[in-house]
């Protein structure tokens, strides 16, 4: 005996639709002019300058890490003090800090700041 199709089943979901192959003209035709130096018009008028092109945003990424409790309470301060001085900063942008201060020093002190910290055990903390 055969089986009859539900209705549910029945409607079908239409595929998306490829993008149509870009040929050289019509990207051409919508990307930006090649940046070209100003030249002076016959006329007189100002010379119409290039614009330059659009910067790419970083790639982000997202990650975890384990952190002991009275360290990441230091963060909670650090946000504080910056409030304090009419800044509001997040904890992303005070852990990016930290990173920016520990690449500028130079190798003796930057040692002495990894000493200064004890290793952790890897892997996320049991539950209490």
């Amino acid at each position: 005996m055969a089986r009859t199709p539900s209705p549910l089943h029945a409607k079908r979901v239409p595929k998306r639709a490829s993008k149509p192959a870009e040929t050289a003209e019509a990207a051409a035709a919508v990307a930006p002019p090649a940046a070209k130096k100003a030249k002076p018009a016959a006329n007189g008028a100002r010379p119409v300058e290039a614009v330059p092109a659009k910067a790419h945003k970083p790639k982000l990424v997202r990650d975890s890490f384990t952190m002991p409790k009275d360290e990441y309470q230091v963060i909670d301060a650090l946000k504080a003090r910056a409030l304090g001085l009419e800044k509001h900063v997040r904890k992303s942008e005070l852990l990016r800090a930290g990173i920016q201060a520990l690449a500028a020093m130079n190798d003796r002190a930057f040692l002495k700041a990894i000493a200064a910290i004890p290793t952790l055990k890897t892997g996320r903390p049991k539950g209490d």
